[in-house]
């Protein structure tokens, strides 16, 4: 890629970061009554009785929070603070400890099952809160969060991370994230967001036990989660770590390899580094199997062969992320082209541009799904947001 290309493209990121994404958050879901609300659909109608998950708030501080950084934004901090104290006063288990899966729209607890994936996320939100503002309160949360998953969530005799237990930490029956998942203990996107939760908080509080743990979870992605055979990541695993699945989620893979990359760069080992980088690049070359003619990235190939061709906002930004790293960090010159490529199919046909943020998905059809959400449950500023800081990062040659 040329200079005057990759001027041309942080443009256009740093107009869509600055123009699209953050504004709709920041007019379009802070709730007056407090935090922000659980759901805009695909029509751009408001719902403000739907449930406040803990995902979407604590992806909501994460952004606003790296926002800032980038941007030193002031309402960017504002937001940032605003879904930290919502979080700290309406997710946070006061008698047991861990975060609330979801509340009700007055800020009631609605399912209290603690999913680790939601309290990793939350770790992830208000490390990067910290490391915005110094706030101590925020990093003193997440330090309790991280020995609430090393505590109930690690499994010191098979290895690895469960996924989700009761209120009161006791097993539960229905593990699963959502109803798209299988109902497994041990599963690749647990445990590929606890390792970004740990690289967060190991940028804030470089201490010995979240050193030890980020090094743990990321030899577990790479010896126990990635099929060194084909490149790819399995998805579902039971106790004994025995694969239930025979899926490839190029998405997943996509964002894995810049991920796991990026934390062997935080921790900072020498005699980590080099395997991991050497098994990233076979990570993002296997997930650009799903890369198609215009730019766009398939969503995964089922274990029987077939192909889900649906566009997801989230792989398209990771695709994004993915390649750009090939180019920076493995020296394959074509990186940045992909990530262009991929870019401007997201501008021709996710970019929402008269109502702001992205569309959920492109169906197989070429038309527009409307019937997930613009803003929900799943729906946040957190994976295009991410995209468009990383990439910026990259282009200017920021460390990490």
């Amino acid at each position: 890629m040329n200079t005057e290309t990759l001027s041309l493209f942080t443009e256009q990121i740093s107009d869509n970061l600055n123009n699209n994404i953050l504004p709709y958050w920041l007019n379009k879901m802070t709730d007056p009554a407090g935090g922000f609300y659980g759901r805009r659909d695909g029509y751009d109608t408001l719902h403000p009785e739907a449930e406040k998950g803990a995902i979407l708030n604590a992806r909501i501080l994460w952004t606003f929070s790296a926002a800032y950084i980038v941007t030193k934004r002031q309402d960017c901090l504002d937001a940032a603070t605003r879904a930290k104290d919502y979080i700290l006063s309406h997710f946070i288990d006061r008698e047991h400890g861990g975060v609330y899966w979801s509340l009700n729209a007055d800020g009631t607890p609605a399912d209290t099952k603690k999913q680790f994936y939601a309290i990793a996320f939350t770790i992830y939100g208000l490390a990067e809160y910290n490391r915005a503002c110094g706030d101590k309160q925020a990093l003193d949360e997440a330090i309790a969060l991280f020995r609430c998953i090393e505590a109930h969530s690690r499994d010191k005799e098979l290895g690895g991370y469960r996924e989700a237990a009761t209120r009161t930490w006791e097993p539960i029956e229905d593990m699963r994230l959502s109803e798209k998942d299988e109902n497994f203990s041990k599963t690749m996107n647990t445990h590929l967001h606890i390792l970004e939760a740990y690289t967060a908080l190991l940028r804030v509080w470089r201490s010995e036990e979240c050193e030890e743990a980020a090094k743990y979870i990321l030899s577990v992605m790479t010896d126990r989660i990635t099929d060194k055979a084909t490149g790819h990541l399995g998805l579902f695993f039971d106790d004994s770590w025995n694969r239930a699945d025979a899926e490839q989620s190029f998405g997943h893979d996509i964002e894995a390899s810049w991920l796991m990359l990026e934390a062997a760069e935080v921790i900072g080992d020498g005699d980590i580094y080099p395997s991991v980088l050497a098994l990233t690049r076979t990570i993002a070359e296997a997930a650009l199997q799903g890369i198609c003619t215009d730019g766009s990235m398939i969503y995964e190939r089922h274990g029987n062969g077939s192909y889900d061709n649906e566009k997801h906002w989230w792989v398209q930004a990771e695709a994004v992320i993915g390649q750009a790293y090939l180019s920076v960090y493995h020296g394959i010159v074509s990186g940045w082209d992909g990530a262009w490529h991929t870019w401007r199919y997201i501008c021709d046909n996710l970019v929402d541009n008269e109502n702001g943020e992205w569309f959920w998905s492109i169906l197989p059809d070429g038309s527009v799904n409307r019937t997930e959400d613009k803003a929900g449950f799943w729906k946040c500023p957190y994976h295009n947001g991410r995209m468009c800081m990383e990439i910026l990062r990259l282009a200017a040659g920021t460390p990490a």
